[in-house]
């Protein structure tokens, strides 16, 4: 009960009380680009998204799980229409690579492309759409990398 009240507290507060909260959010922004392509969540995708947490934040385990609420509640917010959209989202993204130096480094390429592999074969309009946001990151990831 105490660590749901601490997730709690930290997701209210994650702005104040989150060491580099800017870079968490970046990365959640991301991540929810992918996993929202489509509209939901898969099982699959949400197996991947902890792995790929856990990755980023490998020995801060309260941090990945972080993320991981973060990427849910963007995607909440996506889909109830509650002052986010896809489109917003995106644009927020550029948005933050523009302003802030070091986040194209933080598109990894890789790992959203885990997020891909769960797109069932058989939905090929969904696969092209995560491949078309993959190739726009990566596009930006360069264009802002060589800025630098």
């Amino acid at each position: 009960m105490f660590k749901a009240l601490k997730r709690n507290v930290m997701k209210m507060f994650r702005e104040f009380l989150v060491y580099h909260n800017s870079s968490l959010e970046f990365r959640a922004k991301l991540l929810t680009l992918m996993v929202s392509s489509n509209g939901e969540i898969s099982d699959c995708e949400k197996q991947k998204l902890k792995e790929i947490a856990y990755k980023i934040y490998v020995e801060d385990d309260e941090r990945a799980e972080l993320l991981i609420e973060t990427v849910k509640e963007y995607h909440d917010k996506i889909i109830t229409n509650n002052g986010l959209d896809f489109e917003h989202l995106i644009q927020l993204v550029v948005k933050e690579v523009r302003e802030v130096k070091r986040f194209h480094q933080k598109i990894d390429i890789g790992l959203l492309m885990e997020l891909h592999d769960c797109v069932c074969e058989d939905d090929e309009e969904d696969r092209l759409f995560q491949i078309r946001i993959i190739e726009f990151l990566q596009n930006l990831k360069e264009e802002y990398g060589e800025a630098v």
